[in-house]
Order: C-alpha cells, then sequence, then structure tokens
C-alpha cells in the first residue's frame, strides 16, 4: 500500500504547520538530488515535494484528510492506486453507480475535486510527481555595532557574517561570507537595514532569502544613544557650573556650538538641544549630560585656592544636603 503523504513526511496528521515545514527541510536536505548520493533519491524528492504541496495548503491538506477519512470512495479492485489514492474512472463506477446509497456525497466530491474525472486535485497531484517546485531561502538576521557619529554622516562597512548552509553532501555547514554594507545616516537605534537575496540559498533554484541586519550605536563613556536621541556627556568646571557660563563643546556631528551652562548647574542635570540627535524623518535630540570635574590641588597656591574656597563656604554641610 503506498504511503500517505504524512508517513512520507513523517508526522502524524496532528502536525502543525510549522512541524510540517521542518519535517520537509529535514527530508529535502537529505534526498535533495543535488546532493543526496542514494539511487532513489530524485523519485523519493518528487514524493516529498507532492507530499508537501499539500500538507502545507490548508485546503488541499482538508480535501486529502477528506480522501482518507472515506477510503470506500476510492477504493479500485482491493487497493488504492497513485499517491493521490484513487482512480477517477473506477471512482465514477462503483463510487456513483453501485455505491450510491451508501455514499451520498458524491456531488459534494465531485465540485471538491475539479470539474471533470482526469482533473482537480489527482491530475494536480500527477503533474507534481513530473516536476519539482522550488522554494524560497530563508531569510537571515544579522546586527551591526557601529560608532554614533555615522548616524550623521553615514557610512560604509565590511561586515564578515556566518551564514548556515548546506555542503554538497546535504549536510548542514556554516558559510563565511563578507560583504560591503552601506550604511545611509538618520539610521535610529534598532532599525534595520535589508540586503535582498543575501539570506540562504534558495531550494531547487528557487529565489535567495534576504539579509536583514539590525543597528545598533556602541555606548561609550561619553555617548549613549536611545532610539534617535543621543545622550552625550559634558565635562565642565565648578566654577562654570557655579556662575552660568557659556561654553564651546564639539557635538557627536563633529561641530563646535556654544552652550549657556545654567547657574548653580548640577552633575547629571541635562541640557535639550532640540532637533540635534540622529537626524531622521522626525529628527532627534541631542541631550547634554552635565558632569562636574574638580581639578586636582597639586601646587601650593591650588591648596590656598581651596582653602579660600572652603572658608568662603563655611556654612555648606554636603553630608546633610
Amino acid at each position: 500500500m503506498p504511503k500517505s503523504h504524512y508517513e512520507v513526511l513523517g508526522i502524524n496528521r496532528n502536525a502543525t504547520q510549522d512541524q510540517i515545514k521542518k519535517a520537509y527541510r529535514k527530508l529535502a536536505r537529505k534526498y535533495h538530488p543535488d546532493v543526496s548520493k542514494e539511487s532513489d533519491a530524485e523519485e523519493k524528492m518528487q514524493s516529498i515535494n507532492v507530499a508537501y504541496d499539500t500538507l502545507s495548503n490548508e485546503e488541499k491538506k482538508a480535501e486529502y484528510d477528506f480522501q482518507l477519512d472515506h477510503p470506500e470512495a476510492f477504493y479500485q479492485s482491493g487497493a488504492q492506486t497513485g499517491t493521490g489514492g484513487f482512480d477517477n474512472a473506477h471512482f465514477y463506477r462503483q463510487g456513483f453507480n453501485q455505491q450510491q446509497s451508501n455514499f451520498s456525497g458524491f456531488e459534494d466530491l465531485f465540485g471538491r475535486f475539479g470539474s471533470g474525472f482526469g482533473g482537480g486535485n489527482y491530475q494536480y497531484q500527477n503533474q507534481q510527481r513530473q516536476q519539482q517546485r522550488s522554494y524560497k531561502g530563508e531569510d537571515q538576521h544579522a546586527s551591526l555595532e557601529i560608532e554614533p557619529e555615522i548616524a550623521y554622516h553615514g557610512a560604509t562597512q565590511q561586515i564578515t557574517l556566518q551564514i548556515p548552509t548546506l555542503n554538497a553532501y546535504g549536510e548542514p555547514e556554516v558559510q563565511r561570507k563578507t560583504l560591503q554594507v552601506k550604511i545611509p545616516k538618520g539610521m535610529k537605534e534598532g532599525q534595520h537595514i535589508r540586503l535582498s537575496g543575501q539570506g540562504q540559498t534558495g531550494i531547487q533554484g528557487g529565489q535567495n532569502g534576504d539579509l536583514y541586519i539590525e543597528i545598533h550605536y556602541k555606548d561609550t563613556a561619553r555617548i549613549r544613544v536611545e532610539g534617535a536621541d543621543i545622550y552625550y556627556n559634558v565635562d565642565i568646571a565648578p566654577w562654570e557650573a557655579a556662575l552660568g557660563q557659556g561654553i564651546e563643546i564639539s557635538t557627536p556631528e563633529g561641530k563646535k556650538i556654544q552652550v549657556n551652562v545654567p547657574k548653580n548647574a548640577k552633575t547629571g542635570q541635562q541640557l535639550r538641544l532640540k532637533d540635534k540627535g540622529i537626524p531622521s524623518k522626525v529628527p532627534g535630540h541631542l541631550y547634554l549630560v552635565l558632569n562636574i570635574v574638580y581639578p586636582t590641588a597639586q601646587t601650593e597656591h591650588e591648596q590656598q585656592a581651596y582653602q579660600a574656597f572652603a572658608e568662603a563656604f563655611a556654612t555648606f554641610k554636603p553630608r546633610n544636603a
């Protein structure tokens, strides 16, 4: 008795679409004619393709399950015929003329399997036995960590990836692939760049999958990126913080700008520069995170300056603040 599509794929009738897909891929790796050394690889691959084509389509699967549940309607000379499971001409003679009283759903079945015997699902499955179907390769995903400055100008970087594939013997292996990736300016943290056709190789000459590269920005002691916003640590002197002086800074974009430090500023205080973050369609903001840096008193004169400072703020109690 010929194997059912479920037996061909080595699954049960309760298998999910994901399990059907996994079973097909496993068998395709083993019996693909381009890599398999078995003499009947092509024949088995055709059966595998037919089984997968039927079971991966909900409508075709429902028709096939109906066929399995009503074997009396598809029976001929004590044996089922073909991978599809029935002979149309014999079905007409016995299923309708002789067994009409036992099978009242003939007209419904006639409509489900196509207009006219010899057509419909049976003819389609016969065609599938004679040609193998191609499938698109899987999409792949990778991440790339870049400097925050690239967000403002864009860049082209070379990356080397490890892509899973099949060798000449149908065994899984890792292939190293070096690519030139063009990174446009304005990329937000977590956005993707799509490289068409750079994913896994297609099956049976099918189209290659795509490669999606997720962009991440390096966090440093000075810069942190969140979405389209950039947090930039700026060191200031105690007198600049106390007196509220103007200072010049170099932004992550590479430009020098003047910024007014508010009077009595504190460490951790943020100054927002609107639309000066990542220049995306909706620009982010640049947040200057102030960090007060105290000079080291190395000379006697410097120590005296700190002493005078202490005397001027004799009532200041930092542990009680």
